[in-house]
């Protein structure tokens, strides 16, 4: 597996990454113990970077996580985050956000323990609070991590004067966005501003949820659960309306030997050698597609082909409900 650092900070991790929020929330439910051996699997084919959140379940995904890694401590980087207003007591998730510096506090005590580590790795913002100044909330990051609890600072889907800030208090070591070749707002400011200050980038639905695989289309069915349901970019029209992206990404596959999924994840390794996608898979053949997208070589005339070409493609449907849409580059 090949490795990669974000930006100047360090730390090293695997090409690629895994989400795990799928594993446990926001789709159809899976089974604990066959994600346990997903997970381990994943760590035997060379993936070290994995992220998850105290809001997924929310709490279950952490204790996933720390249960399945548990016996590779030290060899694996864990991404978690803080931010939304959770009951600890109910696990209930209430409305809002929350990151007062006691929140901050109290979240990373419990999710070490999730966890099982002694110091988290990488400890996110997970949306930018209105309400708590960022500088408060680096100041209280740099605190833990001057007492040994927290090793690196994110920010989730922070604007990139909201990053700017953060940074002249406490080093923002990884910004997590949405980036893929079907959204790429990120490279208006927020990329910039990471390369400018040494910053890594992780781009989460690199695959759209899924539906830059090709296995997608305006027929597909989603479980109740699933949070696609929600979003205006998957209905059925839109599904359908979106096709040519796919067709896109299938063209330069046949060229390439690859597939739809490996040309998009392609695509983004050779944007900056600080972006370190993290995909989510809960299959073995879905993952092995996605560790497969290392070996695909995109030369400077297939970027400039799929430049082109995704230059005349509009796509259909915004990517969050209004409501989401709010919480976003604040």
């Amino acid at each position: 597996m090949q490795k990669r650092k974000l930006g100047n900070s360090g730390l090293e991790v695997s090409a690629l990454g895994l989400g795990c929020m799928r594993m446990s929330f926001g789709d159809k439910p899976t089974d604990r113990q066959e994600m346990i051996d997903f997970l381990r699997k994943a760590v035997e084919r060379g993936v070290t970077f994995f992220d998850t959140a105290e809001v997924y379940g929310p709490f279950t995904n952490e204790e996933l996580v720390g249960e399945a890694l548990a016996p590779f401590r030290g060899q694996v980087v864990i991404a978690t985050k803080f931010g939304h207003n959770i009951d600890s007591n109910t696990r209930a998730h209430l409305d809002g956000l929350n990151s007062r510096p006691e929140r901050i506090k109290q979240v990373a005590e419990e999710s070490l323990k999730r966890l099982r580590v002694e110091a988290i790795d990488l400890f996110y913002q997970h949306r930018v609070d209105p309400d708590v100044p960022i500088e408060d909330v680096a100041g209280t990051v740099k605190e833990l991590i001057q007492a040994g609890k927290v090793k690196y600072f994110g920010l989730s889907e922070a604007g990139a004067h909201t990053i700017r800030r953060a940074h002249a208090v406490q080093l923002v070591t990884a910004i997590q966005s949405e980036y893929s070749l079907w959204w790429r707002e990120p490279e208006a400011e927020v990329l910039p501003v990471c390369e400018e200050l040494g910053i890594g980038f992780v781009p989460f639905s690199p695959l759209g949820r899924g539906y830059l695989t090709g296995k997608v289309d305006e027929n597909t069915i989603f479980d109740s659960s699933d949070i696609r349901n929600r979003s205006p970019r998957y209905t059925p029209e839109a599904r359908k309306a979106n096709r040519v992206v796919v067709d896109l990404l299938a063209k330069i596959g046949e060229q390439k030997g690859a597939t739809p999924a490996q040309i998009a994840l392609a695509w983004l390794l050779a944007q900056k050698m600080w972006i370190v996608p993290i995909p989510g898979s809960r299959k073995l053949e879905r993952l092995d597609e996605n560790i497969g997208a290392l070996a695909v070589e995109l030369k400077p005339g297939d970027l400039r082909e799929i430049e082109s070409a995704i230059s005349k493609i509009t796509v259909v449907g915004d990517r969050y409900s209004a409501k989401e849409q709010q919480m976003v580059g604040r």
